[in-house]
C-alpha cells in the first residue's frame, strides 16, 4: 500500500512516522511546515492540483487526513481559515480519494457534539458544535459523506504526545516552575495518546481492514476532568505543585468548551478487535518518553 499521510509534522503524524516504520506499506509524508532533520514532501491541501499530482505520481492507495485548523479559540475570529482547512481541503482530499478509489481515513474531534451529556456519547449520535472549530471539522465529515468516497473517520479527543504543543508538556512546564496553579475541573472528557490512536491507523492498514468503513471514537480508556488530568501529570513528572481546581468560568475564553465530551468507545473496540489502554498508563508511558 501507499499511504499519503497529511499534516505529518503534527502530533499524530509524528507518532505515525515512527510507529509505521519498518512496515511493508509505503508511507509519504506531506506537509505545509517543515521541522529539522524530518523529511516532509511539501503539500498544501488547499489546491486540489497539487494534490492530484502527488497522488497520481505516488499511486496512493489510502490518505490519512491529520491536518487541521486546531486553535479553537482563534477559529472564533478566523472562520474563513477554519472553514478552508477543516472543511475545504477535506472536500478536496475527500474528491481525489474518490476519484482514485482510494480510502481515506480523516481524524475528527469530539467538539462536534454540545457536551450536554452525561453519558459517553456514541458515533450516531446528534450533533451539535459550540464554536467555529466544531462546526467545521463537521463540515469536514459531510464533505466526506457527499463525495461517496471509502472513508473512516476517527473522532479523538484530548490529544497530546512528545511532539508539538500539548496539555501534558504545558503541565510538566508550569508545575516544574510555579508554586500553584488553577485548573478547571467542570470540563470532563478523556485524554488520547497520539500514538495508541497512531498504532490503531497502522494496524487498519496493515491488516487490510479498510473496508470497515464508517465513523468511529477513539480515546484512552476512563473519564476524568483537566483538573483531574494535571495533578497525574504533576505527580508522574515529580514535580510539586499546588493545583487548585477552579470553575470554567474563572477563565473566559473566545469559543464554549464542551462540558462533557466522553466518547463511547464500543464500536471501533467490536469491529477491529483492539484493546484500548486506560488512560494513566497512557500517559506514564509518553512521560517515560519526555524524560529521555
Amino acid at each position: 500500500m501507499n499511504v499519503l499521510v497529511t499534516g505529518a509534522n503534527g502530533q499524530l503524524g509524528s507518532e505515525l512516522r515512527e510507529v509505521s516504520a519498518g512496515g511493508r506499506d509505503r508511507y509519504i509524508f506531506t506537509d505545509v511546515s517543515s521541522l529539522s532533520g524530518v523529511e516532509t514532501v511539501f503539500l498544501d491541501i488547499t489546491n486540489i492540483e497539487a494534490l492530484r499530482i502527488i497522488c497520481d505520481s505516488e499511486q496512493v492507495d489510502v490518505i490519512v487526513n491529520c491536518a487541521a485548523y486546531t486553535a479553537v479559540d482563534k477559529a472564533e475570529d478566523d472562520h474563513n481559515g477554519a472553514m478552508l482547512l477543516n472543511s475545504m481541503a477535506v472536500a478536496n482530499l475527500a474528491k481525489v480519494a474518490a476519484e482514485r478509489n482510494a480510502t481515506l481515513i480523516h481524524i475528527s474531534t469530539d467538539y462536534v457534539f454540545h457536551g450536554d451529556m452525561t453519558v459517553p456519547y456514541k458515533e450516531d449520535w446528534p450533533t451539535d458544535p459550540l464554536g467555529v472549530y466544531g462546526s467545521t471539522k463537521l463540515l469536514g465529515e459531510r464533505e466526506i459523506a457527499k463525495s461517496g468516497c471509502r472513508s473512516i473517520i476517527f473522532r479523538t479527543a484530548w490529544l497530546y504526545s512528545p511532539f508539538g504543543k500539548n496539555f501534558v508538556k504545558t503541565m510538566r512546564s508550569l508545575t516544574a516552575e510555579r508554586d500553584s496553579i488553577k485548573v478547571v475541573f467542570d470540563q470532563v472528557g478523556t485524554p488520547t495518546y497520539a500514538r495508541d490512536l497512531a498504532c490503531l491507523i497502522v494496524k487498519v492498514i496493515s491488516e487490510g481492514l479498510l473496508d470497515k468503513t464508517g465513523t468511529y471514537h477513539f480515546s484512552n480508556e476512563g473519564a476524568i476532568s483537566w483538573y483531574d488530568f494535571a495533578k497525574a501529570i504533576c505527580e508522574l513528572s515529580g514535580n510539586r505543585c499546588d493545583i487548585r481546581p477552579c470553575h470554567t468560568n474563572e477563565f473566559p475564553s473566545k469559543a464554549e468548551r464542551p462540558r462533557f465530551s466522553v466518547l463511547d468507545k464500543t464500536k471501533v473496540k467490536e469491529t477491529f478487535g483492539i484493546t484500548i489502554p486506560y488512560w494513566r498508563d497512557s500517559l506514564i508511558h509518553c512521560i517515560k518518553r519526555l524524560e529521555k
